[in-house]
């Protein structure tokens, strides 16, 4: 069992700066690392310094996210864990305001959730012609076209060999699914 950190354990300090490092900042195109480069950079506790780092941003309302290849493990292996991808999110839910901050369009929030429920109306996969038609409804098709693919490119959604679309990782790290359906099922009904 994995020793009890606390925050203000001074040999951490220095695994923690570099834990920020790593896990705040692009690498590549997508945010974040995987778990073998912390370990490789913070040594054999990186998933406790993880756990510091992660209640050190608690009063920032950010936390440290980690997803899975595979999203319906849930209790994962040292291993499994090494092959995840660990970021930093929101801890709260998103507001207009903060939407703005991350350099992202409110209606390229509102098209992505609107493919992400699109995408579980169709059990998690479906062509990327009939999103992309969908998507124009509401926005031009350039637009559409263009959203898909910074989708893609962001991790949010994955494209197969056979040009079908899919919920990728970030989509399941950062995206409350069940919220999303309940949301979108609310703004359907009626008032009473």
């Amino acid at each position: 069992m994995a020793r009890r950190v606390k925050s203000s354990d001074t040999r951490y300090s220095r695994k923690i700066k570099d834990a920020v490092h790593l896990l705040f900042f692009k690498h590549h195109r997508l945010p974040g690392v995987r778990g073998w480069e912390l370990r490789q950079d913070l040594g054999a506790e990186w998933l406790d310094v993880v756990d510091v780092l992660d209640n050190q941003l608690k009063p920032l309302d950010l936390q440290v996210t980690r997803a899975l290849d595979d999203p319906d493990i849930i209790e994962p292996t040292r291993a499994q864990l090494a092959d995840a991808r660990f970021y930093i999110t929101m801890r709260g839910s998103v507001d207009q305001k903060t939407a703005k901050t991350i350099g992202w369009r409110i209606d390229d929030i509102a098209g992505l959730a609107v493919t992400i429920a699109f995408l579980i109306s169709r059990q998690g996969k479906t062509p990327r012609v009939d999103v992309e038609r969908a998507l124009a409804e509401k926005l031009p098709g350039w637009r559409a076209k263009m959203n898909v693919d910074r989708y893609i490119d962001e991790g949010y959604l994955g494209e197969d060999e056979s040009g079908n679309l899919y919920i990728d990782w970030r989509s399941r790290a950062e995206v409350d699914q069940k919220q999303l359906v309940d949301l979108v099922l609310a703004f359907g009904r009626k008032p009473d």
